[in-house]
């Protein structure tokens, strides 16, 4: 296996899977994108996934995500990884994005599994494979059958990792067992895609964490990272329990790019919560759960 450092120069340690801001009419807001990269590079994050899920891209057009890319590239290109999503569930649109992406000069591509459509698990791979050979940057995959509807079975990520490009994956599919093979047969660069795994996942050695609620705790996420990556697993467990009301109210109440949003506009990050449909806004209900999770973990936002 290549050693952790050579791998973390690839997509980094850790990563916040960006929200995208928008104004209160509900345009991209590319000033406030920049700022909030900003301040998660400073605040410890050595890549940024531009939008991936958290970021609503499946609600963004290509001309909104390259503007995103942009943005990032120019507040925080050079000081962290900038990873573009690019992946849909239609090959020939994702190969476009991805060389779109790649012109504007992106460090490596995110590609989801294809929704939607339920391919085979040969169809699968030449979708992974007909992208990640569009452009010459490393690919991370993106494993969330959640949401997509299938997985992408490990003996078909074994495979995908003999592509030259194929560099990394970002594992939501919560299964233990498929994540130590594809760690044991592959060099790939793991990260664990669900907040709440990110110290067994690590444990095991996956090399960090691809996060939503890395947004509103990121120097105590990256503390969680540094910890584990030294082997010092009674600092990470330390602050895993430390972090797990802040997961619960960012991941656990309503959609994470929402409650992502209404966090960042309390603690004063972004100036407002806006989504875009069909997501909404939570309701005053919601709004006292992720209160009081947050409370617990000594964040404190009156009603």
């Amino acid at each position: 296996m290549a050693d952790t450092e050579t791998r973390a120069r690839t997509f980094g340690t850790l990563l916040a899977a960006m929200v995208t801001p928008f104004t209160q009419d509900g345009d991209v807001d590319y000033d406030a994108a920049g700022e909030l990269a900003a301040k998660l590079v400073d605040d410890g994050c050595d890549g940024l996934v531009v939008t991936g899920t958290t970021g609503e891209t499946s609600t963004l057009t290509d001309e909104e995500n390259l503007g995103m890319f942009k943005a990032v590239l120019e507040a925080v290109g050079g000081r962290a990884k900038v990873i573009a999503g690019t992946g849909t569930n239609d090959t020939r649109h994702s190969v476009s994005l991805s060389r779109g992406a790649a012109e504007l000069g992106v460090d490596g591509l995110l590609l989801v599994t294809p929704y939607y459509n339920k391919p085979s698990q040969a169809g699968v791979r030449a979708h992974f494979e007909t992208v990640a050979s569009a452009t010459e940057l490393p690919v991370m995959l993106y494993d969330i059958p959640g949401r997509t509807g299938i997985p992408i079975e490990t003996d078909t990520i074994l495979r995908l990792a003999e592509h030259p490009n194929i560099a990394g994956l970002k594992d939501a599919k919560a299964d233990f067992g498929a994540v130590t093979r594809v760690l044991t047969k592959t060099d790939l660069a793991v990260y664990s895609g669900d907040d709440a795994l990110t110290l067994p996942w690590m444990a095991a050695g996956a090399l960090g964490v691809v996060s939503v609620t890395a947004h509103v705790a990121t120097k105590q996420f990256r503390a969680l990272v540094d910890a584990a990556l030294a082997g010092d697993f009674a600092t990470a467990r330390r602050i895993h329990f430390e972090l797990d009301p802040v997961i619960r109210g960012v991941m656990t109440r309503v959609q994470g790019a929402v409650a992502t949003k209404q966090v960042l506009k309390w603690q004063g990050v972004l100036p407002n919560s806006v989504v875009r449909l069909p997501l909404v806004e939570p309701g005053d209900a919601e709004l006292a759960l992720i209160r009081n999770d947050l409370a617990e973990a000594g964040m404190d936002f009156a009603a």
